[in-house]
């Protein structure tokens, strides 16, 4: 749709108008793609393995546990890795392996929340410049009516409308797959948030439910 439109038709906001869109698609796919490469390095989601490791550590077989957590690098392993290691050191004081186990977690889940704010931008920033385009593109066409008096081509003051209203559409169309983007990485950061606590709590104070796992 947007590739039909012809530049040389666009005064100069509503190009860069276009521009800022196109600055915040790259803003936008950009911040994706890192946080996709993030939370695979993350090992965001890797609940089996660390299931493993707390099946150990509540069946009293500690060494093992603290071997298999080890080499485990995603969120969930250091977070236990943490609390098993406060536990070892201090068996008497699970307060302070609760708190070096959240004192972990708020920094892996700062590092997944780590440029989610651009996103938010994009989503709050594309449909307002969108618009201000096509109020723009409007405002043009209709001063190009009132100076030509009755004799303006309903043809090209159809197709300066129509220009116009293309920038709140592409606006539009980046916020909406931008929030969607957003939504889903914010989900895996509530749902690694969850398992994190639920994790802590566990191999403190144990299941409630044998057969409880995480997630």
């Amino acid at each position: 749709m947007f590739s039909a439109i012809a530049f040389d038709m666009l005064d100069p906001v509503t190009l860069i108008v276009f521009a800022a869109l196109g600055g915040l698609s790259f803003i936008a796919v950009t911040v994706a793609v890192f946080k996709a490469v993030q939370f695979a390095r993350l090992g965001v989601g890797q609940r089996k393995a660390a299931e493993a490791v707390l099946d150990a550590w509540l069946s009293d077989r500690q060494d093992e546990a603290l071997r298999l957590v080890a080499p485990r690098r995603s969120v969930l392993a250091r977070t236990l890795q943490a609390v098993f290691s406060a536990l070892h050191a201090r068996p008497d004081q699970p307060a302070f392996a609760e708190e070096l186990g959240r004192q972990t977690a708020l920094v892996e889940l700062a590092a997944m929340e780590e440029r989610m704010r651009l996103l938010e931008m994009v989503v709050q920033a594309a449909p307002m410049l969108g618009l201000l385009g096509t109020v723009v593109g409007m405002i043009e066409a209709f001063s190009v009516l009132s100076a030509a008096g009755g004799a303006v081509d309903s043809a090209a003051l159809a197709g300066g409308i129509w220009v116009a209203l293309t920038t709140t559409a592409a606006g539009l169309t980046i916020a909406l797959v931008t929030y969607f983007a957003a939504s889903w990485f914010e989900a895996r950061i509530d749902t690694e948030r969850t398992l994190i606590e639920a994790a802590i709590s566990a191999a403190i104070h144990g299941r409630v439910d044998a057969s409880a796992r995480l997630g």
